[in-house]
């Protein structure tokens, strides 16, 4: 997973024509180091279809702020610089929960024009 340390990245990046989940995280969260060991692998079977990146929150306060990034480990999926889905809430998120979110947000980018 690609580690973005600036606005300007994320832009570039959410602005994209594939699916790009953000994975917000910090390195003080436990639950954030909780999805570590299978996140490799979710990312592995969504290859092709989803650009995954990781942003520390601490880093960026002020893009977190405007996107209400409030509880941590945050999901949000973007294609084309819009908001598609997202996942936020302050509990621990297991593989499952993940990977429903993902082919969630697959629908919703299926459905919309483009």
């Amino acid at each position: 997973m690609q580690k973005l340390t600036t606005e300007e990245q994320f832009r570039e990046t959410a602005a994209q024509p594939i699916v790009t989940v953000a994975v917000f995280k910090t390195t003080w969260c436990p639950d954030c180091h909780f999805i570590d060991p299978f996140m490799p692998d979710v990312e592995q079977k969504y290859a092709g279809r989803i650009v995954f990146v990781e942003i520390d929150r601490d880093d960026m306060p002020d893009l977190c702020s405007e996107l209400n990034i409030l509880g941590i480990p945050s999901f949000i999926a973007f294609r084309e610089g819009k908001e598609l889905v997202r996942f936020v809430n302050k509990l621990r998120k297991s593989r499952e929960e993940i990977e429903q979110f993902l082919d969630r947000a697959l629908e919703v980018a299926d459905a919309l024009p483009g």
